[in-house]
């Protein structure tokens, strides 16, 4: 029997590693936040509860993902670009937009809020994988294929920047450029590209307080370890202080007051002190399979347009999932970058949920193709 044109069977170790991945998750979420939120909301379950009520329909965005057949999305795809792109516009509406901390990133949905910027990392992937399936003819023809798509690619970088989210910007542009190179787009584009933007990244980072503050702080840690330079030294403190065994889940101390909103970007030093070095290891042993089985899957893709979407979107999960680790290692300067699964905010994890169930069809799709050779 099949749902939209695509067999039930699919990899269970990749959907088993998923879903263990999110229970990892929504324990450490709530062991890392229960003392803050008691705090501040007087309520410890607040973040856990706001949590918990975007994993059914996370759970539901992962099922539709992983079966839905992948042409029919297609047919959509303008629409569904054009629309996400209006979305993104929204948050900087006032009465529409929701700011915090200097940032408008959100939809106000009353009780609750949505980040369109969640959704274009799936749906850029989703666009740029249609369009070189579609222009593979023309692919050389700049006119024609790489230069209105690097506007469209420009035009979501943006919005986002305009949010005051330069670094998820940054990330969307970044993970667009992969997808760009990996459809064969020729060196001297990525050149050109990068001597043309070099300028005015360096002017979107001087110009923001906040962004050049966290840049010399990572050049120079005594610089002002205090500011800029507390959350990410806090972070780094906390990690080495669950030593090899640590010291248990839910018995962390530092998460209580040392690190600053820990149950958002920050949320992976609390595991690490509560997990320790044992608890790390079998966290990048899970990421790792992750990502090898990802990738496995991308190569088998039957279609270009398949698969430049899963390299796509197993990129855009695994580096965010890396980039956000190497800030809490104070190994790259620190950014807003989420960490999948694990930081709170109900919008990521829906569409971490969703990116997932398109690798999951990616493997479904394998099945399918595997059986009808048979």
């Amino acid at each position: 029997m099949e749902w939209a044109g695509v067999k039930k069977q699919s990899d269970p170790l990749l959907v088993s590693v998923i879903l263990l991945i999110l229970g990892i998750g929504l324990v450490t979420l709530y062991s890392a936040s229960y003392a803050y939120a008691q705090r501040a909301f007087n309520d410890s379950n607040y973040f856990i509860r706001r949590q918990l009520m975007f994993v059914i329909p996370g759970l539901l965005l992962f099922i539709i993902a992983s079966r839905i057949n992948l042409e029919l999305i297609r047919k959509f795809i303008k629409p569904l670009v054009l629309g996400t792109l209006f979305l993104c516009i929204l948050p900087l509406i006032p009465g529409i937009g929701i700011e915090k901390n200097g940032a408008s990133r959100w939809i106000n949905l009353g009780q609750f809020s949505f980040q369109p910027s969640e959704l274009a990392k799936i749906v850029l992937p989703l666009y740029l994988a249609h369009m070189f399936d579609k222009k593979q003819e023309n692919l050389y023809e700049s006119s024609k294929t790489t230069l209105p798509l690097t506007i469209m690619v420009f035009a979501f970088f943006l919005v986002v920047y305009l949010q005051n989210n330069f670094s998820t910007a940054s990330f969307l542009f970044i993970n667009a450029m992969a997808i760009f190179f990996l459809a064969g787009v020729r060196f001297r584009y990525f050149i050109t590209l990068a001597l043309v933007s070099a300028p005015f990244v360096i002017i979107m980072i001087l110009t923001k307080e906040h962004r050049l503050s966290r840049l010399i702080n990572f050049i120079r840690p005594e610089w002002d370890p205090l500011g800029a330079g507390y959350q990410v030294r806090a972070s780094i403190i906390t990690i080495m202080s669950g030593g090899f065994w640590g010291k248990g889940i839910g018995q962390g101390q530092r998460k209580i007051a040392s690190v600053p909103e820990i149950q958002s970007d920050f949320i992976f030093s609390s595991f690490a002190e509560e997990l320790g070095f044992i608890g790390v290891t079998l966290f990048f042993v899970l990421i790792a399979f992750l990502m090898v089985r990802s990738y496995r899957i991308a190569l088998r893709g039957d279609t270009v347009f398949v698969r430049l979407l899963l390299f796509g979107i197993a990129t855009m999960l695994i580096s965010q999932i890396i980039l956000n680790v190497a800030v809490v290692a104070g190994v790259v300067p620190a950014t807003g970058v989420p960490l999948p699964f694990f930081s709170a905010g109900g919008s990521s994890l829906a569409m971490m949920l969703g990116a997932a169930g398109l690798l999951v069809n990616g493997s479904r799709r394998i099945v399918k193709m595997e059986a009808s050779n048979v």
